[in-house]
């Protein structure tokens, strides 16, 4: 075989390999092709599921009536399209086209009622977790947003009151305490967020009315601090709780007893627990502390119904501690709203009924500005347990 043959046989078994090569590269293309339309074809099949698995829930939720509304959301149709108008206007909250406001909504209540993960709104909307958690976020922002018209202005008690618990506390605001929520930390934080029974807990400050309506709320303090140290930052603060001169707070043993809070008397019989059974008061002070107990155990009622209401405040929660009270305060925030949507309440199961209260407004007066205990506000509190333990006893001379 010359060169001439050998030039001819090398190009003809390249030229027939390269026939091999682009036969196979043609093979390929379509393969990928066949595969990129059952992909699109399945995942507009994905996306209608989807959607139609949203509007499902959407449609248990908010539309097939109040009592699985209640359920998943803690608040009837009604009250539901209330927030969401209010979330529309006054939080700012947007839409970018890829999720209406009402399933925002719904996926924030949901979380903050039954306390679930991420992971589990995302195969129960069908939505990623990233989806989840930044609309979580953005709706959360618009709820503290809604401070100023949901947080209620204290109504003091008046003469014509004819509340048992409360005819007696002229000028009462309402009734404050704090409450311990366990919260996720670091671990270095853990030992100041330790409380005194040894769980890390946030000392969350509540201040109600006597329809256990919120009037102020100061979560994020350590669960090692004390209520009176919560409640002096909390009166300091620019937009803190404002206490008007001649007006009070009901307030347990654990506070300072000075002008704007009204303490019981240490070491008497206070809680109710101990008048059961007939156990009458046999002077002044016990009277007194029988009286304030009833009084003041609103607030604990209060936090009960809050802690009924949303499962995420009562076990710790994964989010970063300031998310955690931001929470915090959106959980009292939806409470008054609830509380003035709803006619019914079914939470309110658990608890007593309230009495609605007159309405009276405050006029503009000096604001306390510190928490001193001062001898003025010692022999007003005993003229006031004197008074209130003659009158008493004065009712019941003449009913017997």
């Amino acid at each position: 075989m010359d060169e001439m043959d050998i030039v001819v046989f090398v190009l003809a078994r390249n030229l027939h390999f390269r026939r091999i090569i682009m036969g196979i590269l043609v093979l390929i293309n379509a393969y990928i092709k066949v595969q990129q339309y059952y992909e699109k074809h399945m995942l507009k099949n994905r996306t209608f599921v989807n959607n139609e698995t949203r509007l499902s829930i959407l449609d248990t939720y908010i539309r097939s009536g109040d009592i699985e509304c209640v359920n998943e959301l803690r608040m009837d149709r009604r009250t539901f399209g209330v927030l969401c108008e209010l979330l529309r206007h006054n939080g700012r909250l947007k839409v970018d086209g890829l999720v209406t406001i009402e399933e925002q909504v719904c996926i924030f209540l949901n979380i903050l009622a039954h306390h679930v993960k991420n992971r589990t709104i995302h195969h129960k909307f069908k939505r990623s977790g990233e989806t989840v958690s930044r609309y979580f976020n953005a709706v959360l922002s618009g709820v503290l947003r809604l401070q100023a018209s949901l947080l209620v202005v204290p109504e003091p008690v008046s003469e014509s009151y004819n509340d048992d618990r409360w005819k007696c506390f002229k000028n009462c605001l309402g009734a404050l305490d704090g409450t311990h929520i366990e919260v996720y930390v670091s671990q270095i934080d853990k030992p100041s967020y330790r409380n005194r029974k040894g769980k890390v807990t946030t000392n969350m400050l509540g201040v109600c009315d006597r329809n256990m309506n919120f009037i102020f709320v100061l979560p994020g303090w350590e669960g090692s601090a004390s209520d009176s140290r919560v409640l002096r930052d909390g009166i300091s603060r620019a937009h803190g709780l404002r206490v008007p001169e001649g007006y009070y707070y009901l307030v347990d043993a654990g506070y300072t007893n000075c002008e704007g809070f009204l303490a019981p008397y240490r070491g008497t019989r206070y809680h109710l627990s101990e008048w059961q059974h007939g156990c009458a008061p046999t002077n002044e002070k016990e009277f007194f502390n029988m009286k304030h107990s009833s009084a003041r155990n609103i607030i604990e009622r209060c936090f009960g119904l809050l802690k009924i209401r949303w499962a995420i405040l009562r076990s710790p929660s994964f989010y970063p501690i300031k998310t955690q009270c931001r929470i915090m305060t959106a959980c009292c925030l939806l409470h008054n709203l609830i509380r003035r949507e709803m006619s019914y309440d079914p939470m309110e199961a658990e608890l007593d009924a309230q009495d609605s209260s007159q309405n009276q407004t405050l006029d503009d007066v000096n604001i306390i500005p510190t928490i001193e205990s001062s001898d003025a506000w010692t022999t007003w509190r005993d003229a006031l347990a004197t008074n209130m333990f003659n009158e008493w006893r004065e009712s019941r001379g003449r009913r017997y």
